[in-house]
């Protein structure tokens, strides 16, 4: 095995194949029952669970199409990745790519922007995990940020363990959230065929067409609600994660990536649609689920408080998926230098656990700001965690950009499975993820002007830390720094 130093990866002289330094020393213990249900988990989280009671408030049954025409980029940035997937499986995903397509900055960028997303997401995590808590009245007195704690404590523990017990962590928390938004759904609908009054308001169409219709609130609160839309679907390139631990990428990852998209359609734009017509969109608060909302009028007993434990174990999910996609991530750029050393090492169980520290570093800054700004910590860091997936999938697109477009000449092969209508596909996805950012700076005073008016000191950042880790980058790349990242710390 040889080095090239032109993209800082390696290359297997028989084949002509790149792979990723990062990729080694991983077990392949994910089974396709896993990798499966991640892209379920991935589709299905935090921003439906608790985000849509908020955003239903805001502009109402509108939030179903918002979630269609959000749905369907992200499926196509998803296939995007699943397609670079099956040309080379990593377990760094997108940034060993980006380091293929873009060379050393575009993975340094790639990868800390995915960071910063899985970070501020994290804090969202545990902020609902204590809000949803919060729902018990034994759990009233005991502080927001006690709470956000013991929700970090607990995934952190079970994510160092293996990446087998994650697997199954994730599968059957994929399941508890499947089976609740079947049921709910059934329930749904059962209230609506039979006429069944929800807190003195009989179901149908009528609740939409007497409320102001699907724009109650007009066309600006519609297109307002679009990054925090953009952050419910921000898990489903998790898949292209999980493609280096598993036996069977080729199989396992296009049949999972596939059935993402009649997963929105029936989970986001059905389960809002029978919200909106079993209460008007004016009854549910961002504070709490809109399911909970709905069951607790409902007359059936603990309904409500089931509903509220199923968007708990959503909440512990994406954290626990959270962890584990950085982790990952942050090793690969280990491997390269661009990632500080101790992210780069792996304990006996082949876990790579500086960077899922790291993480959780981030996340205890949130458990502060559960203590100082209760009240506005989910809002303030949803949006800088929409930036983080926002800039994420746009690489992902530019990357497959790069690869079409050496297929094109010759240099590569295409696998089978494509990302269909390249290169229309890739340039209309990166145009709306391009506006959704401007859609952000038109929120007044919101929290989301706020964020965008943040991006030039991210950027200042990203410049900054490409500075400092910029010559080692080059010793590590050429042979001149020896690569130990992986290497140390093993525990």
């Amino acid at each position: 095995m040889s080095e090239n130093p032109e993209l800082g990866l390696r290359t297997e002289p028989a084949a002509g194949q790149v792979t990723d330094a990062g990729d080694e020393g991983y077990s392949k213990a994910l089974a396709p029952r896993h990798v499966n249900m991640i892209a379920i988990g991935g589709a299905i989280g935090t921003g439906l669970f608790l985000g849509a009671g908020g955003r239903l408030a805001d502009a109402g049954p509108s939030l179903a199409l918002v979630y269609a025409v959000c749905g369907m980029f992200a499926f196509m940035v998803v296939r995007a990745l699943g397609e670079l997937v099956l040309y080379r499986p990593s377990s760094g995903a997108f940034v060993s790519y980006a380091r293929e397509f873009l060379g050393e900055k575009g993975a340094f960028v790639a990868g800390w922007m995915y960071f910063l997303n899985w970070a501020t997401t994290g804090v969202v995590d545990i902020t609902a995990v204590a809000l949803y808590t919060h729902y018990w009245g034994m759990f009233t007195d005991v502080p927001q940020w006690a709470l956000a704690l013991i929700a970090l404590l607990v995934v952190l523990s079970v994510n160092l363990i293996s990446v087998r017990i994650f697997g199954e962590l994730e599968f059957w928390f994929a399941i508890v959230k499947v089976g609740a938004l079947v049921a709910f759904m059934a329930i749904g609908v059962f209230l609506l065929t039979t006429g069944h009054a929800v807190d003195g308001h009989t179901g149908g169409p009528g609740l939409i067409t007497d409320n102001g219709g699907v724009l109650p609130a007009g066309l600006l609160p519609m297109l307002l609600i679009v990054q925090g839309v953009v952050f419910a679907y921000a898990s489903v390139e998790m898949v292209g994660i999980t493609a280096g631990e598993t036996k069977d990428p080729h199989t396992v990852v296009p049949r999972a990536i596939n059935s993402i998209m009649w997963r929105i359609a029936l989970f986001y734009v059905g389960s809002v649609l029978l919200l909106a017509m079993l209460l008007p969109w004016d009854a549910y608060t961002a504070g709490e689920s809109p399911f909970v909302t709905v069951l607790s009028h409902v007359g059936i007993p603990a309904a409500g408080g089931v509903m509220n434990l199923v968007v708990l174990t959503a909440a512990l999910s994406s954290l626990n998926s959270g962890l584990y996609s950085t982790g990952r991530i942050l090793r690969s750029m280990a491997k390269s230098a661009s990632a500080p050393r101790f992210t780069g090492v792996m304990n006996r169980n082949q876990v790579p656990y500086g960077g899922i520290l790291l993480t959780s570093g981030v996340c205890v800054l949130g458990v502060g700001l559960n203590a100082v700004v209760p009240e506005d910590a989910f809002e303030i860091v949803l949006n800088f965690a929409a930036i983080g997936i926002l800039a994420t999938w746009g690489l992902i697109m530019v990357c497959h950009l790069r690869f079409w477009r050496k297929t094109r000449r010759g240099e590569l092969t295409r696998p089978g499975y494509r990302l269909p209508g390249a290169p229309f596909t890739q340039l209309v996805t990166l145009a709306f993820l391009a506006a959704v950012p401007v859609l952000m700076a038109a929120d007044g005073e919101g929290p989301g002007r706020t964020t965008v008016l943040c991006l030039p000191l991210i950027a200042v950042a990203l410049v900054a830390g490409w500075y400092g880790v910029r010559g080692r980058v080059t010793g590590v790349r050429t042979g001149a720094v020896p690569d130990t990242a992986g290497q140390e710390g093993q525990a």
